[in-house]
């Protein structure tokens, strides 16, 4: 019995110890990353930091981590994103879009009255490996100053593409709010952008600006924060005010699978409340997540998404009567007494009482009423199910089918199907007046919605298989494209024996009719460069932005649009084709038009990006000979417009088949580059023949020389340029040796 008690005092403090072991290891482990410790801070600096953001361990889901710290003394506090020695402030977090507001600083430089640079810095912006792009949909690449070129590069400082020339020619022709070139150029951004340094490149001939510019900028930036203000460039309020950066917008995923393979492993994922819902990102790979209809709060937090009391918001929320709140949704009734058809949409009215021989005669015209109600519902459901089977068959004739498959699998949420009198009402029921044109696919109708906008609206000749394929193919094309000079489709009419496409309106016709039915009146060489340009960078965004990639197919003057201010809309995607990644594509059928075809295509059947280049050449001849692609000049025989300029420039006679409008000495170098661009573009090997891409980019150089040209020409100007040796390497790398030596401007690279 003695030795009995101390063992069972052993077994005993044994056991507290180790009680006491777990209790303390449990306090000191770390927190599931899908729960939210109590302790976590959610505000830093009046700045909400919603989960799966957070402050401090436990606080925050992998890769989310946020910093908040005082800077320099300040009273308040800032919240860093991806730590606090990225020096990334964050504004702004964004749950239900997937995207965050940050602070991005700028690059810049100022100079003294002689030139000199005398202060400056260089901006980049890196997220590590951490789940966050700069939005390309909502941010723009910016540059302002007086003849200057911002450009974008890669965290390895490789070419990202992206560039914009800013220049001066007088303060008067600078515009606050415009960011056209003057004063201040505004771009796009490559999508998908982790990482970018930003810099600039300047002429040396512009010292005379430094007073009234004298600090240029580059930055990228949230294109609805932003606003570009003249006097941003004649003093250095601009460098003040964005000292801790510009606003610009970030989008990221809570994870980098789609729904459908997070769901899979219920330990990672991410939307955690019961009521909240998977969506996969439009824009990046990856999924977020939102509370379900008729819920709000966090979906990233257990029971993060509560029910929404509509009962409590009666503004937003109308009931007429007694309102209660159910899960998800809530109910409407009247009191007892009183009857509504609707009490949610119409008032609770009094019940009145009726005599008996009242009731009697009601009932008996009620069952009489009833009756013929019944016969008539009989009639009007075989009706209604004709009508039914009709609409369908038009659904499945026009490609509907088809076109719903690839609307689901492609989640397209951009184009709206319009109903067969919402399109009768748009057109005054296609009204001879309405007509724009006639094509060889169909009619356009100019026709306006409910909403008060102006519309085109596409109604095919006829109905074939063919022509429903092509009708298909050419929505699911622009349904997917977003591009400032294509032409963006609204919506579709599919229940109706001509299937119809609706486009927006683009007022000023089509380039064909600018160059060729316009009684010869005055274009400048710059509107034709711009338009040149302008198209070159829709096609070469079709060619290398757009996903998958897409062959035109029949680019020519008809199908450039311009609207008011006379910018390029490229349309008419019927004989489009989306390029495959694995595979060649032959065509069987010919596609294109007489004097646009490519003649490789012609032998071989093939459509590729390069066709579309060799029709673009033509469309460059057009542009600078206001020549037909087939014309006729006296024979009856017609005459290919490619061939005539190639024999011409073979023969040293440019000048003959030029327009006589834009043959001035000053420029003649310019359009002496643009022919051979075309020349370039009609190579018989379509190999041999440049990229859209690189396309865009020479017109987009060659506009800023035409533009510097224009008010650099006097005589003693033109001799002090003539006399430098080269240009400088940012010229080099977009291949003009041969436009520096006719111009002979000097560029020199800076910061």
């Amino acid at each position: 019995m003695g030795s009995t008690l101390p063992l069972f005092a052993f077994q005993l403090l044994l056991l507290l110890t180790l009680l006491q072991a777990a209790t303390t290891a449990a306090a000191s482990a770390p927190p599931s990353p899908n729960v939210v410790s109590p302790r976590c801070n959610e505000t830093c600096g009046g700045i909400s930091i919603p989960y799966p953001f957070g402050i401090g361990d436990g606080c925050f889901r992998e890769g989310f981590e946020v910093t908040c710290e005082v800077v320099n003394g300040s009273a308040t506090p800032r919240a860093f994103l991806v730590g606090r020695e990225r020096n990334i402030t964050v504004e702004e977090i964004i749950l239900p879009q997937g995207q965050a507001r940050i602070l991005n600083y700028v690059s810049w430089d100022c100079f003294n009255s002689t030139g000199d640079r005398v202060a400056g810095q260089t901006a980049s912006l890196d997220f590590g490996d951490k789940p966050f792009w700069v939005s390309s949909t909502k941010n723009r690449f910016t540059t302002m100053g007086c003849n200057v070129v911002g450009y974008l590069l890669g965290g390895d400082n490789y070419s990202l593409g992206t560039g914009c020339a800013s220049f001066c020619f007088g303060g008067a022709n600078i515009t606050s709010g415009s960011c056209s070139g003057t004063g201040c150029c505004q771009t796009t951004i490559p999508e998908k952008l982790e990482n970018f340094t930003t810099g600039m490149a300047y002429f040396t001939n512009v010292s005379s600006y430094r007073d009234y510019s004298p600090c240029t900028f580059t930055f990228v930036a949230d294109q609805d924060g932003f606003a570009f203000d003249e006097s941003y460039l004649r003093n250095y309020n601009f460098r003040d005010k964005y000292n801790d950066g510009v606003p610009l917008v970030l989008d990221w995923v809570a994870g980098r699978q789609t729904c459908a393979e997070a769901k899979r492993n219920p330990s990672s994922y991410a939307c955690r409340s019961t009521n909240s819902e998977c969506f996969n990102s439009k824009s990046l790979q990856g999924y977020i997540c939102n509370c379900s209809t008729s819920f709000h709060g966090n979906p990233y937090l257990p029971d993060g998404c509560k029910d929404i009391d509509e009962c409590s918001s009666p503004n937003l929320y109308t009931c007429h009567g007694t309102c209660s709140n159910t899960a998800g949704n809530y109910s409407c009734s009247c009191p007892k007494g009183y009857s509504s058809k609707d009490p949610k949409s119409e008032p609770c009215v009094r019940d009145q009482g009726i005599q008996t021989s009242t009731k009697i005669v009601i009932g008996s015209c009620v069952g009489l009423v009833s009756f013929i109600t019944c016969i008539f519902c009989v009639i009007l459901t075989f009706q209604r199910r004709k009508l039914l089977r009709e609409k369908d068959k038009f659904f499945q004739q026009n490609g509907g089918l088809r076109l719903y498959e690839e609307i689901r699998s492609k989640q397209i949420d951009t184009v709206k199907i319009y109903t067969k009198e919402d399109i009768e009402k748009a057109t005054d029921n296609f009204d001879k007046s309405r007509e724009l044109g006639r094509g060889g696919h169909g009619t356009v109708y100019k026709g306006y919605l409910d909403d008060g906008r102006e519309v085109a609206i596409k109604r095919s000749k006829v109905v074939t298989e063919d022509q429903s394929e092509e009708f298909v193919r050419e929505m699911i094309i622009l349904s997917q494209i977003n591009h400032k000079n294509i032409v963006r489709l609204l919506g579709c009419c599919l229940e109706v024996e001509i299937p119809m496409l609706v486009y927006e309106f683009i007022p000023n016709g089509t380039l064909f009719e600018f160059i060729h039915d316009n009684d010869g009146k005055l274009i400048p060489l710059t509107i034709r460069l711009r338009i040149a340009r302008e198209s070159a960078e829709a096609l070469a965004y079709l060619h290398s932005s757009a996903s998958p990639p897409i062959i035109h197919g029949d680019v020519k003057s008809l199908n450039i649009l311009l609207d008011h201010n006379y910018v390029p809309k490229v349309s008419d995607f019927g004989a489009s084709r989306m390029m495959s990644l694995d595979e060649t594509q032959f065509i069987t059928m010919v596609q294109g038009t007489l004097g646009y075809l490519d003649p490789e295509y012609l032998l071989v059947r093939q459509l590729t990006a390069k066709s579309d280049v060799y029709s673009f050449g033509v469309v460059l001849m057009e542009l600078i000979t206001r020549i037909k692609a087939i014309y006729y000049d006296g024979s009856s025989q017609g005459k290919c417009l490619a061939s005539s300029f190639i024999e011409a420039m073979k023969d040293s006679r440019l000048e003959e088949i030029l327009d006589d409008q834009i043959m001035g000495k000053e420029n003649m170098d310019v359009i002496q580059e643009i022919a051979e661009l075309a020349k370039e573009c009609l190579n018989i090997n379509g190999d041999e023949r440049p990229s859209m891409r690189e396309l865009a980019e020479k017109l987009h150089m060659l506009e800023g020389f035409l533009q510097v040209s224009s008010t650099h020409h006097a005589p003693e100007e033109c001799e002090a340029l003539l006399g430098e040796s080269s240009m400088s390497s940012t010229l080099d790398s977009v291949g003009y040796h041969s436009l520096e030596n006719k111009l002979g401007f000097y560029v020199k690279a800076g910061r």
